[in-house]
């Protein structure tokens, strides 16, 4: 009996003979996809299970959230690339001449991914010099949000509004980024518009009373009130205050309501665009 169609040699006799063969080639075959499905399975559960292994250990050992989230989405990517290799070993196909297929299909993959590559490399780079972390509040490439992850090539933003931001990490480390969470304090400013025939000592003086009453705004730096520009409608008058950074909205939003209710209470007017047209006498 034939042990394999490379000893088969075609006579209209030798149909049996072929039907054998083939029957024992697919059997083989189908043999060899099962064991690949059972193990690239329980390769995937095994990989799970290792990544919330590292993910607990981290923690106990108290790593910076960015590094280990960037490490377990390595070792992730490096443990399924070695399944699928085994996988390709067991279907029979030559690894050796697969890598050097694929070391040599790399060059041309790597100049055509060179944006991944790029985005790896900028990966890299935010872990070394940490310009944000896990949890700050940032804003780049036309987007603000708080950092939720940092992967391999992507670094995941939460906004405000509860969108999911996946931003390349190439761009990051090349470009500005604005991390609001470095520093402790954060400065609010406000511009406050009132009418001309306003009396600016009275407006100055009822804002000043309305700043200093709110405790969340810090006397060190000490709160800054002056006129700043004279507008075509209106007298323009700048507020800087200094707050935590976690109170900044709180606080903004506050001022501006206690400055229109007060505005209101000592008849000071806030203006709206207007236009005086003069007729001339025929």
């Amino acid at each position: 009996m034939l042990t394999s169609l490379k000893d088969f040699h075609f006579n209209a006799s030798s149909w049996p003979q072929l039907l054998d063969t083939l029957l024992v080639e697919v059997f083989r075959f189908g043999l060899k996809m099962v064991i690949c499905i059972a193990i690239y399975m329980i390769g995937r559960k095994i990989i799970k299970y290792l990544h919330k292994a590292m993910g607990k250990m981290m923690v106990r050992r108290e790593f910076d959230p960015s590094i280990a989230s960037f490490i377990r989405s390595l070792v992730d990517i490096t443990l399924t690339a070695m399944l699928l290799l085994a996988i390709v070993n067991i279907l029979g196909i030559n690894t050796t001449s697969f890598v050097a297929l694929f070391a040599s299909i790399g060059v041309a993959l790597g100049m055509a991914l060179s944006g991944t590559l790029q985005n790896f490399a900028g990966g890299v780079m935010i872990l070394l010099f940490r310009p944000y972390r896990i949890g700050d509040y940032i804003q780049a490439q036309n987007q603000e949000g708080t950092v939720k992850e940092i992967q391999i090539f992507n670094t995941i933003i939460v906004t405000a509004d509860n969108r999911t931001i996946y931003i390349p990490n190439g761009g990051l480390s090349t470009n500005t980024i604005i991390n609001f969470n470095n520093q402790k304090n954060r400065r609010i400013e406000w511009t406050i518009s009132t009418d001309y025939g306003s009396d600016y000592d009275k407006t100055k003086k009822v804002i000043g009373e309305i700043i200093t009453a709110d405790n969340r705004i810090l006397s060190d730096p000490a709160p800054f009130i002056a006129l700043k520009t004279l507008n075509e409608s209106s007298v323009d008058i700048v507020i800087r205050a200094w707050t935590l950074k976690e109170d900044y909205w709180d606080v903004y939003f506050t001022i501006n309501e206690q400055i229109y209710k007060s505005f209101s209470a000592h008849n000071i007017d806030i203006p709206f665009p207007q236009l005086t047209v003069h007729l001339a006498n025929k």
